[in-house]
């Protein structure tokens, strides 16, 4: 390890660029780089071979799994969970001539939010507070609060409460089966009761 102590965890082959703030309880595991300029919440865990910034704010309790490249315009809210080889987006056409750098379209993840393993973000679009969405799921358009979204393109196909069990939706009202709370829904919007 390269550091342990009360504060956090960093392995030796993680790289910390300069200007970068990591909360306390927050672990860095094997190969990972995060780049300047990037700010991780406290009790945050980051996988191996993840590469996060330059200029990203990570919240606190995230959960990043392995391969996941956060770049910069991506902002993580707290408790959101990344799922392995996930993907982010940050130029909506990139070439490898031209730098764009200066046309990122901004990715806003709301807390609470999970994505599910190879599912890719594409940039300019927002995911709503514990929204799910499903492994391979591609995302092209923003994704409403407690949505269940998954194919490609990815669509609703129901809700999910923030315990992370599909709701029972019938006409205006939800419920869930687990820990029951108790959900209203508007047309596209749902939120808790």
């Amino acid at each position: 390890m390269k550091t342990r102590n009360y504060l956090r965890i960093l392995h030796e082959t993680s790289v910390i660029d300069e200007n970068v703030s990591i909360g306390k309880g927050t672990k860095i595991w094997h190969f990972s780089h995060i780049l300047k300029n990037t700010v991780l919440g406290d009790g945050c865990k980051i996988g191996q071979n993840v590469s996060i910034g330059p200029d990203v704010v990570i919240g606190k309790n995230v959960k990043i799994q392995n391969n996941v490249s956060v770049y910069k315009g991506v902002t993580l809210e707290d408790n959101v969970f990344c799922g392995p080889s996930c993907v982010f987006t940050n130029v909506i056409n990139p070439r490898s001539e031209i730098i764009r750098m200066d046309e990122i379209n901004e990715t806003h993840v709301s807390t609470g939010a999970s994505i599910g393993a190879n599912a890719t973000i594409v940039c300019g679009n927002s995911i709503g507070k514990y929204a799910f969405i499903g492994a391979g799921a591609v995302v092209t358009k923003n994704v409403p609060d407690y949505a269940l979204c998954y194919g490609n393109p990815a669509k609703i196909m129901g809700w999910i409460c923030s315990c992370g069990t599909k709701l029972i939706v019938l006409d205006k009202q939800g419920e869930c089966p687990k820990c029951h709370k108790k959900y209203e829904k508007e047309g596209e919007v749902i939120k808790q009761m």
